[in-house]
């Protein structure tokens, strides 16, 4: 059964999501403030994350940036703010989606399957083969990426990025369709939130980010998965869960 952690200082709020995610076959835990809600998702493991921006003690948008740093929980943010800023700074620090109050609950809860859909992806390949891609090696099943030896810890979205890229190697995107594509979002105002994500995927993958190997950028168009590498699928390679 699927657990989420709902992180809100509204009780009503609190209780009202509870009963829905118990009503829709989830599990919930609950946390009233930014610190007691980051203790909760740092030492459990939870399935999705609902994270409201307005919190005491520690704000919504550093616990979700705290949390990205060390877990690739899909996390969904609630706020009451119509500030394109929340919602653009949300993204950029590792949200799957967000969802501005007072919203229904049939909106929530479809969120909520759709990004928990998104996150188990299987993507039609083999559950025991790999992607290789020089000293990259990525089991998409599993959402597992290993440069040379060493396992990356990537988050959701940047995992989706690097999946779009792998499985369509020398297509160009630009950021307008990465954004679409990966976030569900078609609004020119995120689109530098593609960037950060790309500069962070890089940081991860690349050996030196001025020279990227990998994620290649096509001036003033967008960016491609270098399909001059050579690529093929492994299945000898052990995946350490």
């Amino acid at each position: 059964m699927k657990k989420i952690l709902i992180i809100d200082d509204d009780k009503s709020v609190l209780n009202l999501l509870k009963i829905n995610i118990l009503n829709n076959g989830y599990t919930a835990e609950l946390a009233e403030d930014g610190r007691q809600g980051l203790d909760l998702a740092m030492t459990n493991n939870y399935d999705l994350i609902l994270l409201d921006i307005t919190l005491p003690k520690l704000d919504g948008i550093e616990v979700c940036k705290r949390i990205r740093q060390k877990k690739e929980v899909p996390i969904i943010m609630l706020t009451g703010k119509t500030d394109e800023l929340d919602k653009v700074l949300s993204l950029e620090f590792g949200a799957d989606d967000y969802v501005t109050k007072p919203f229904g609950i049939r909106e929530l809860m479809a969120r909520i399957k759709a990004v928990l859909r998104r996150y188990e992806y299987n993507f039609n390949i083999d559950i025991h083969k790999t992607l290789v891609f020089d000293d990259l090696s990525i089991n998409i099943p599993k959402r597992i990426v290993y440069k040379k030896e060493s396992k990356i810890n990537l988050s959701p979205k940047e995992f989706d990025l690097l999946t779009l890229f792998v499985n369509n190697p020398g297509k160009i995107y630009s950021r307008s369709t990465l954004l679409q594509l990966v976030w569900g979002y078609n609004f020119k105002g995120y689109t530098h939130t593609v960037n950060s994500h790309i500069n962070r995927l890089r940081s991860k993958v690349e050996y030196d980010m001025t020279n990227p190997k990998y994620i290649l950028t096509e001036w003033g168009i967008g960016y491609k998965f270098n399909d001059s590498l050579t690529s093929y699928l492994d299945e000898q390679i052990p995946i350490i869960v």
